[in-house]
């Protein structure tokens, strides 16, 4: 036989060794990419939800492990998890806060915020770099500032206390500054390092979807902690004879957390429109407007269709939602319903009224109860 010529058996056998090599990659490759999707697909999010964090039994010593019962937390998480297991329930609380606040202010859109699970929370809808999605890393990451920084005042984590922050200057000379104000520098910090760990643990090649999107997180991210941190102001206390406010003590205090929400639903409403530059930045896709500020909301993708369920998207659609029939906003049926018109129908509905004060101290009720119409799309 000559040299480097294969007899057909073993071309054959080289040939089928290649393929299956080949298969095998292929095989690895798909098996990678679909764990990826699924570590992906859990989020810190979940400590919102029904959780172990959420039970103070497994506080008690001896219950360990507590990180390891604590699904979609990042390497990094789980590792700031061990060392700051007490904050754990307060990262939960934050995550609960962001959700609920979520809700409210997409209560009247046809993205109502709903959560789907108790693992990737808000679905697939979250793989795509919205508004919306930008909208729910902000308010998710100012909920766990909320949380840690007034953990620390009330005295539940061991390695934070009261507001260390300095005396306003425009405060008036005779006014005292103390008190225990809410801590917001530690809130602050913390939650950038927990919420944060997750996006720079990922490494994805220069100028892909994928960087983009880590991007766009940590942006978002910072914005949230960003409105809690620039809304908390000063809040004061009199003390004198009989209400006679001669003086007065002060300290730093979170704003209630509607506030926030608030302002972050505004900055969702001009969120900006971003994209890759060659060097690997996020820049906006229209020039002509002014560039985002840190406080601001920044997204890649257009929105998906909100209006008609979509497994591929996340989208729930909008069927079987209650609308408001006279209003002309996102809660009328025309609007919310897509134009695929709206079923009505009657209920019941109890509530108090005719309530009296008695002396002392109870106010006293009688049931009232009436008939509406209530319309759903279609």
């Amino acid at each position: 036989m000559k040299s480097g010529i294969l007899s057909p058996g073993v071309a054959l056998r080289t040939a089928g060794s290649a393929m299956s090599s080949k298969f095998f990659l292929m095989a690895l490759a798909i098996f990678f990419s679909f764990a990826q999707v699924v570590i992906e697909a859990n989020s810190w999010w979940s400590l919102g939800m029904n959780n172990p964090v959420q039970m103070s039994e497994v506080y008690i010593i001896g219950a360990q492990p507590l990180c390891s019962q604590l699904a979609g937390l990042s390497q990094g998480q789980k590792k700031l998890c061990h060392l700051y297991q007490d904050h754990m329930q307060y990262i939960g609380e934050g995550a609960k806060t962001g959700i609920k606040e979520c809700q409210y202010q997409f209560r009247h859109r046809r993205w109502n915020c709903s959560t789907v699970d108790n693992t990737s929370v808000f679905g697939r809808v979250m793989q795509i770099g919205s508004r919306e999605t930008a909208f729910t890393y902000a308010v998710s990451a100012a909920g766990v500032v909320n949380a840690m920084s007034r953990a620390c005042r009330e005295g539940e984590l061991s390695t934070c206390g009261c507001s260390r922050a300095a005396r306003p200057k425009d405060l008036p000379r005779d006014w005292l500054w103390g008190g225990c104000g809410d801590n917001i520098d530690y809130g602050y910090r913390f939650a950038k390092e927990f919420v944060d760990a997750r996006e720079r643990e990922r490494i994805h090649a220069k100028g892909s979807y994928e960087s983009a999107r880590i991007l766009m997180n940590l942006h978002n991210n910072e914005a949230g902690r960003r409105t809690v941190y620039n809304l908390a102001d000063v809040a004061c206390k009199c003390h004198g004879v009989s209400g006679s406010c001669s003086l007065k003590t002060c300290w730093l205090q979170l704003a209630d957390f509607r506030k926030v929400g608030d302002a972050l639903k505004e900055k969702y409403d001009s969120a900006a429109a971003m994209r890759l530059n060659s060097r690997g930045k996020l820049v906006q896709v229209n020039s002509r407007f002014n560039s985002p500020t840190t406080q601001d909301l920044v997204y890649i993708d257009p929105s998906p269709d909100y209006c008609v369920r979509n497994e591929s998207t996340g989208s729930l659609g909008t069927q079987g939602r209650l609308c408001n029939k006279t209003s002309e906003g996102m809660d009328g049926c025309e609007l919310m319903c897509c134009g695929r018109g709206y079923d009505q129908f009657k209920t019941v509905q109890t509530e108090r009224c005719h309530c009296k004060f008695h002396w002392c101290c109870y106010v006293k009720c009688k049931k009232c109860t009436e008939i509406v119409d209530q319309f759903v799309c279609k």
